[in-house]
Parts: structure tokens; C-alpha cells; sequence
């Protein structure tokens, strides 16, 4: 008796949540597209805040600050413009330009002879405002059924390069200092823009045609404001976190080339926590508990940061990382495929340019409110600040619904 194929349609009619080889090839190329941008955007925040010292106009914490975050105001201001022209001129090309934005900010910012133009260069790197063009790529080249899963491939991807960036970075800069790293994130644009050429897949023109939803449609949209106004507050956080844990490992006693040695074994940790227990709690039925119990945990390290700021000890600096990256990771693999599920067909890519738009925005905010709050009230600042804030997601998000792990609005 003859088996049917993996991807016919009467397998796929009875396995609806298998990927064809095709919804493979796009996840995981796409998902590659995403990594090495955001590598190349994770890669310095590690020790940006150290090496600014060595930069003229680098001893000014708000200048050190909006450097930091110059790419998250870009990436805000042009996410959704570049989403729709997207849906216009098709999403290849626009990427591709996005990713050639990319490389000449990070080499402007390799050449860059003083903190005034570094955040010029890191302006110029957000200009590149693509998420929400290759998200709407993903969701065209994908089914309904295994569109999550496309989702979370992305999400996790993402989450491993600010991983990796947290363990490479201490090592890397050490030998090629700050220009170096920008020139690396200029080289990972390329392999990026030469991954959309030639291994993602031809993408559909259907969408062109398709009717447009209108921005005020997804405003009005409680459960995804919620969301956006999480990612708002996790990367805002995020970037406002990094401005000073790096000073507390060096005031622990570890060389910023020995920082990995402390990153290493907390990111390996968490991700070994949200892969074996909370997102199987999530395939449970679990999915609002996960979630809100995560918010929940990125607020409380923040005041756990801040009872180590007169003494700080690296066991529980590293239990702390440990149990950020958990809540980090799960949020950053979590989000985007929950704005996949909330948002009707005809939403999506006005709905994940939104998103989009709101996550550099905090980004924009964590470098740019961090950089004051720490001039003003220091390390101790930015942690209750940060912990405000995630208080007021957590309060927003509250009343969410309990979303499925494959439900899709109609």
C-alpha cells in the first residue's frame, strides 16, 4: 500500500502543523536573516558602555545612552513605512536595502572618531528597519498550521544571538576593540542580504493584491496592544540593564575579557529551563501562566540587581543572569508568534510592523532614559526604573486571554 508523500496534500491535510521542505527552507533561512542582523545588533551592548570611555564625548552617560539606543529611533520612525512599501515593491528588495542601510551605519560607525558619530552610525544601522518586512515574508510563505512554529523559530533565533553576543563580545573586543565588532556587524549583513538572494524561496505576489488593513483597526486591538506594549518594555529594559551590569562584574572582580566566563554558564542555564520545562508548559495550555509569570520574573532580578550594587558577588550576579535570560528568552520566542496568532490574515503585517515598531522604540528609550536616569541617580536608578516599568507591563497584561498554542483569529 503506497504512502503519501510528506508534502501532498492529503499528507498535509492530515498533519496539518508539518512544515513542507519549502516552509523548512523559509524558516530556517529566514530565521538565519534574522540572526546574524541581530547579532550584529547584540554584539556590542556588552561592553558599549565600557569601550564608550575610550571615545571623545564617552565620559557623558545621556550621550553614551543615545548612542546606544540612536538605531531603536530610526527603526521606529521607518518600520512601518518600510513594512508597506514592502507590501508595494515586494519584500525581497526592500530588505534587501534595508540590510545595505545596515552595512554602511556599522561602517560609519567602525570609522567613527567620536561618540557624536557613533550614534550617527548606530542611527544610520536602525534606518535598515526590516523585522516587519521579513516577518510578513515569513507569514506569506507559510500555512496557518505551522506559522507559530515558523514564529518561534525566529523568536528563538533571536534569542540565541544576544546569547552568543553576551559570551563572544568580552573576547572579541579585547582583540579589534569597538570598530572591530562594527565591522563584524557590517559582514554579517552581507552573508544576511546573500541568504535573501539566493536560499530564501521567490516570494508570492499575492499579497500585493491582497486587501489592506487599516492602522487604526489595529490599534484599536486590546490583546495585541498588549503585547506591543510588552516588547516595548522588554527591550527598553534590556538596554537600560546592559548600561550596568557590565560595571557590576568589574566591580566584582572580573575583567570584562573574563565576563563570558559569567554569561557562558547563566545562558546555557536558562535556555535549558525554557526549553525543557516552560515551553512544554506552553504546549500544555499553559500560555498565559508562562507568561505573565516571566514578566513577573524580569522584574524581580531588577531589584535582585539592585541589592548587589554596594557588594556585589559573582555567584549571585550569575543567578540573577541566569533567571533574566529565562524571562528574556521566553518573551523574545514568545511575542512575535503571539502577534502571528492574534492578529486576522488580512492584520499581519500591519500588525507586526506596529509591533515592531513599539520594540525599537524601547529600544530607543532604554539607551536614551537610561543614559539620564543613570547620570542623575546611577546603577541604583536604572534598576528601579526598570523594574517600574515591567511592573506597568505586567499590569497591562494581566488581563489577557488564554491563547493557544496554535489558535489563529479569523
Amino acid at each position: 500500500m503506497r504512502t503519501a508523500s510528506p508534502d501532498t496534500p492529503t499528507a498535509l491535510a492530515d498533519a496539518p502543523q508539518r512544515m513542507t521542505a519549502v516552509e523548512r527552507r523559509t524558516s530556517l533561512a529566514l530565521a538565519a536573516v534574522y540572526a546574524l542582523r541581530m547579532l550584529g545588533l547584540f554584539i556590542v551592548l556588552p561592553v558599549f558602555a565600557l569601550q564608550a570611555r575610550h571615545y571623545p564625548g564617552g565620559d557623558d552617560p545621556a550621550l553614551v545612552g543615545l548612542a546606544m539606543g540612536a538605531y531603536g529611533l530610526t527603526q521606529a520612525l521607518l518600520q512601518v513605512p518600510l513594512g508597506m512599501a514592502s507590501d508595494r515593491l515586494g519584500r525581497k528588495p526592500v530588505i534587501l536595502a534595508g540590510l545595505a542601510l545596515f552595512v554602511l551605519g556599522s561602517m560609519v560607525a567602525a570609522w567613527a572618531p567620536s561618540m557624536a558619530w557613533l550614534a550617527v552610525g548606530r542611527a544610520l544601522q536602525g534606518a535598515g528597519a526590516i523585522s516587519a518586512a521579513v516577518t510578513a515574508l515569513l507569514a506569506d510563505l507559510t500555512r496557518d498550521g505551522v506559522r507559530t512554529k515558523a514564529m518561534a523559530l525566529v523568536g528563538i533565533s533571536i534569542a540565541l544571538m544576544f546569547a552568543l553576543s553576551l559570551v563572544a563580545a568580552p573576547v572579541l573586543v579585547a582583540h579589534v576593540g569597538l570598530s572591530g565588532l562594527f565591522v563584524l556587524t557590517a559582514t554579517l549583513a552581507l552573508a544576511a542580504m546573500a541568504v535573501v538572494a539566493w536560499v530564501v524561496p521567490p516570494e508570492p505576489g499575492s499579497h500585493i493584491d491582497a486587501p489592506r488593513a487599516r492602522l487604526g483597526e489595529v490599534l484599536r486591538d486590546a490583546e495585541l496592544l498588549r503585547v506591543d506594549v510588552g516588547v516595548f518594555v522588554l527591550h527598553a529594559a534590556q538596554i537600560m540593564t546592559w548600561l550596568s551590569v557590565p560595571a557590576l562584574l568589574l566591580q566584582a572582580g572580573l575583567d570584562t575579557a573574563q565576563h563570558w566566563h559569567i554569561y557562558l554558564p547563566a545562558v546555557g542555564a536558562s535556555l535549558l529551563i525554557v526549553g525543557g520545562l516552560l515551553f512544554r508548559l506552553e504546549r500544555q495550555g499553559h500560555f498565559r501562566a508562562v507568561y505573565l509569570g516571566t514578566i513577573a520574573l524580569i522584574g524581580l532580578v531588577q531589584l535582585g540587581f539592585l541589592t548587589q550594587l554596594q557588594a556585589p558577588g559573582l555567584a549571585a550576579l550569575g543567578v540573577l543572569l541566569c533567571l533574566y535570560f529565562v524571562g528574556f528568552n521566553t518573551q523574545e520566542a514568545s511575542q512575535p508568534s503571539l502577534v502571528s496568532r492574534l492578529a486576522a490574515p488580512h492584520q499581519r503585517g500591519t500588525a507586526l510592523g506596529v509591533y515592531n515598531t513599539l520594540m525599537s522604540l524601547g529600544i530607543f528609550a532604554g539607551g536614551a532614559v537610561g543614559g539620564v536616569v543613570a547620570s542623575v541617580w546611577g546603577a541604583s536608578g536604572i534598576f528601579v526604573f526598570s523594574a517600574a516599568l515591567v511592573l506597568i507591563w505586567l499590569l497591562v497584561a494581566w488581563p489577557m486571554k488564554s491563547v493557544g498554542a496554535t489558535s489563529t483569529r479569523a
